[in-house]
């Protein structure tokens, strides 16, 4: 099966629209030397970067690794997130997982580890996968890829769109979890 056309790498803008600080990456008119398919998924990682330094890096030790109310705690979903980008990519590239995968996704619920190094393997995690998505070609995207134990069908571009609408869920996650920490925290100091 032969791609489509790709959509457009340019911006269109007129030369006084200046994108707000605050605007999400997807509205800074930035890497627009990619094809708007692999930019869509870098915006996202990018996104998914800036909300969490935003929303938990003023976390306490104990509060990046607390399950308020059950919930899981910011550590598991920063984990989950770099865990999970390398295992969607591993499947996009054609592989398939390592033992060392399978033991990183079984350790993502530990409450073990300083906020400091969770935040780091966070941000080597979605540095590697920017340069993972850049990597693969568009014209693969329609290829046919199986995910998992049971091998579920789907696509480098199922794969790839995933990649960026599971980091975002997480990340909702975390900062749902953060925003009630940080809540609790201002209750118990009132």
């Amino acid at each position: 099966m032969k791609p489509g056309p790709s959509i457009s790498t340019k911006i269109q803008s007129s030369p006084s629209a200046k994108p707000s600080p605050r605007a999400e990456p997807w509205l800074r008119g930035t890497l627009t030397e990619i094809p708007a398919e692999q930019r869509a998924i870098l915006h996202a990682l990018e996104l998914a970067r800036e909300d969490i330094a935003r929303w938990c890096a003023s976390l306490s030790q104990e509060e990046f690794h607390a399950r308020p109310y059950g919930l899981a705690p910011v550590a598991f979903h920063l984990r989950h997130i770099a865990g999970s980008l390398d295992r969607l990519l591993t499947y996009a590239e054609g592989n398939v997982l390592s033992d060392a995968q399978l033991r990183q996704l079984a350790a993502e619920m530990n409450a073990e580890g300083g906020k400091e190094e969770i935040l780091a393997d966070f941000e080597r995690g979605l540095r590697a996968s920017d340069e993972r998505v850049r990597a693969i070609d568009l014209a693969n995207w329609p290829e046919s890829r199986e995910v998992g134990r049971k091998r579920l069908p789907t696509t480098v571009a199922g794969l790839l769109i995933h990649c960026a609408d599971h980091t975002q869920r997480h990340v909702g996650q975390a900062i749902t979890t953060a925003k009630l920490l940080l809540a609790l925290r201002e209750r118990s100091t009132a």
